[in-house]
């Protein structure tokens, strides 16, 4: 598990594309460009630590990727990539600007408020689930971790976000933390 949180994956590998072992891949980066100077790059595994590999090419193709890794040079070599991860380490990430963050780095952030009397920790949250509507916070309850809150991540209601400190400052309207009571 630890050595899963050292990366971070970038494109996850569908299928062979052609017949000389290239792979076609979605791309799970919000930066693309990346592929364009990616030369060692590390294959997750089934079972056991990633391991590395040498990508000799990278084109972007049908709103995807085509990536050519160094040894796979068949169509059978590239089919036992298929669905393989293809990944970065977590330092290698694109820095991003004073303010903005990965929505992987919201997972542990406490997320609290300030609830008249003073400060409250509502909860922890556990995961970032993405949808058309919006990016939903799911938060552990403080009180009682079983509970799950969710909470919209809008600037609206998460007025202040500090992943260095891991936390989240909210101003829910009301009743929005009763609803999944």
């Amino acid at each position: 598990m630890k050595e899963a949180k050292r990366y971070l994956a970038v494109a996850r590998i569908r299928r062979p594309q052609g017949r000389r072992g290239e792979v076609a891949a979605e791309i799970l980066t919000d930066f693309p460009q990346r592929f364009e100077k990616l030369k060692r790059v590390w294959l997750d595994t089934p079972a056991g630590p990633p391991e590395s590999a040498e990508l000799e090419n990278a084109w972007p193709h049908q709103g995807g990727i085509i990536l050519k890794f160094s040894g796979v040079d068949s169509i059978s070599a590239a089919e036992r990539l298929r669905g393989r991860h293809v990944l970065i380490p977590r330092q290698e990430r694109v820095k991003l600007p004073e303010g903005s963050y990965y929505l992987w780095e919201l997972a542990g952030c406490r997320v609290i408020r300030n609830a008249g009397a003073g400060l409250e920790v509502v909860g922890t949250v556990t995961e970032v689930e993405r949808t058309a509507g919006g990016d939903i916070l799911h938060v552990a309850g403080e009180r009682d971790a079983k509970r799950e809150l969710l909470i919209p991540l809008a600037e609206t209601i998460c007025t202040r976000i500090d992943t260095r400190k891991k936390e989240i400052w909210i101003e829910p309207p009301e009743d929005l933390l009763e609803l999944n009571s």
